[in-house]
C-alpha cells in the first residue's frame, strides 16, 4: 500500500503518516534536536534499541527510557521517573521524546513530553491498533488517578505520528479486537461505511496482511484529525455547520472508563468501551432516541469482532460513582454521547437515573 498522509492543524500543524516500514520518516521530524528520549515498554526493547541505533547513526544523542506496561505506566511515579531520566540526559526545549507502544505508552509520553520545560516536541510511533486510530492521535496527554482514568493530562499536539501497519501482523489477536471498538465506534458516530465494510467482511476488517484494515485505519484517522482540527480542546459536540465537535469521539467511554476503573484497568480499554458502546445504545433506545433494530446492529457489530457487549450485574453504585467524576460531568449532571440513529450523534445531559439503571440492567448478563 501507498503511504496515506493526513494533515491535522490543531495548535501546531503535523502530519500523520500511515503505511508500512515508515521508521525512515522519524529523522526529518526530528529536526532541529539533538538529545531523543524514547520512552517504551519492555516488550519493546528490541523496537527500541534499533531506533537508537538508526537514530544514532545520523548524529542524534539517543536515550531509552523503560516503563511498565500497558496501564501501569500511566501514574504520576512513572511520569516523575520518566522526568528524571530527562534531566539526567540533558533534553532542552529543542529535543524530542519518542512515545513507542500502545495507547497507554503514547498517553504518557506525550504527558511527559507536555510537561518538561513545560513543552517539548514529541513524535508517536503507535504500535497497537488503539494506539493508531485514537490515542497518538489528536494531542489528548494524560496519567491515571486513584480516583479515575485521565484525570491529569494536557492537550498537547505531537510533532507527527508514525502509524506502520507492519507492527500489527504481530500484535495479539485480542489486542487487536479490542482496538477495532475505536474503530467501529467512528463508525457508529459518524462514517457508517465503516460498519458497512466491517459487517459485509469481518475478517478481512481485522486481518494486518490485507488492504481492508489499514484503508479503515486511514478512515478513523481521517475523521479524528478533521474533528481535532475544528475542536482541539473538545469544547463542543457540533461545530456552528453542523460537523460533528470532538466531544462525540468519547462514544461509549463515560460508562467504558468506569468499567475500566472498576476492573483495576485489567481488561482492555477496547473491550471496555465496547460495552460503554451497548450501555449508551440501550440508554438512547429506551430514550426513544434509537430503534431496537438499530440497539441490534450495535450487538452484532461488536459480536462479530469478538468483543463483549454485557458486563456483570450487581455494581452499579460503584459504575455510577466512577462516572459522577468522568471529564464530561459538569457539576452533578452526567452527560452522554448518545445517537439519534447511527451516525447522528448528540450529548444528553442528566438522563433520568431511572433509564440509567434500566440501560445497565439490559447489557448486565
Amino acid at each position: 500500500m501507498a503511504d496515506a498522509v493526513i494533515a491535522v492543524s490543531a495548535e501546531r500543524q503535523y502530519e500523520v503518516v500511515i503505511g508500512r516500514g515508515l521508521l525512515d520518516h522519524l529523522p526529518s521530524m526530528l529536526v532541529g534536536s539533538q538529545r531523543v528520549a524514547v520512552i517504551h515498554p519492555g516488550a519493546l526493547l528490541a523496537s527500541a534499541e534499533a531506533i537508537r541505533d538508526d537514530l544514532g547513526s545520523g548524529g542524534f544523542d539517543v536515550t531509552l527510557i523503560e516503563v511498565p506496561e500497558a496501564e501501569d505506566a500511566k501514574t504520576a511515579e512513572v511520569a516523575a521517573f520518566c522526568w528524571s531520566v530527562l534531566g539526567t540526559a540533558g533534553l532542552t526545549r529543542s529535543d524530542s521524546v519518542i512515545g513507542l507502544g500502545g495507547g497507554a505508552t503514547t498517553d504518557l509520553a506525550g504527558f511527559v513530553a507536555a510537561t518538561w520545560l513545560r513543552g517539548i516536541r514529541v513524535i508517536q510511533v503507535p504500535t497497537t491498533l488503539l494506539g493508531m486510530v485514537d490515542a497518538a492521535v489528536g494531542g489528548k496527554t494524560g496519567i491515571n488517578t486513584a480516583a479515575g482514568k485521565n484525570l491529569v493530562g494536557s492537550f498537547w499536539s505531537p510533532g507527527g505520528v508514525l502509524c506502520d501497519i507492519n507492527a500489527l501482523e504481530t500484535l495479539p489477536r485480542n489486542d487487536l479486537l479490542a482496538g477495532m471498538a475505536e474503530v467501529v465506534k467512528v463508525g457508529f458516530v459518524h462514517d457508517v461505511s465503516i460498519l458497512d465494510d466491517v459487517e459485509r467482511d469481518p475478517f478481512s476488517a481485522t486481518d494486518a496482511s490485507g488492504d481492508l484494515l489499514p484503508d479503515l485505519i486511514r478512515r478513523a484517522v481521517q475523521v479524528k484529525a478533521d474533528v481535532v482540527s475544528r475542536d482541539f480542546h473538545e469544547t463542543s459536540a457540533t461545530s456552528g455547520d453542523g460537523s460533528i465537535g470532538r466531544e462525540v469521539l468519547n462514544y461509549g467511554h463515560t460508562f467504558g472508563h468506569a468499567v475500566e476503573r472498576r476492573e483495576r484497568y485489567r481488561w482492555r480499554h477496547g473491550a471496555a468501551v465496547a460495552v460503554g458502546m451497548m450501555f449508551v445504545a440501550e440508554l438512547a433506545a429506551l430514550g426513544g432516541r434509537l430503534s431496537e433494530a438499530e440497539v441490534d446492529r450495535h450487538r452484532s457489530v461488536l459480536s462479530a469482532l469478538g468483543l463483549p457487549t454485557t458486563y456483570a450485574p450487581g455494581h452499579w453504585d460503584d459504575l455510577l460513582g466512577a462516572m459522577s467524576i468522568d471529564k464530561k460531568a459538569r457539576g452533578s449532571l452526567l452527560r452522554f454521547v448518545v445517537l439519534n440513529g447511527i451516525g447522528h450523534p448528540v450529548i444528553w445531559e442528566g438522563p433520568d437515573p431511572a433509564l440509567l439503571l434500566a440501560a445497565y440492567a439490559s447489557i448486565s448478563d
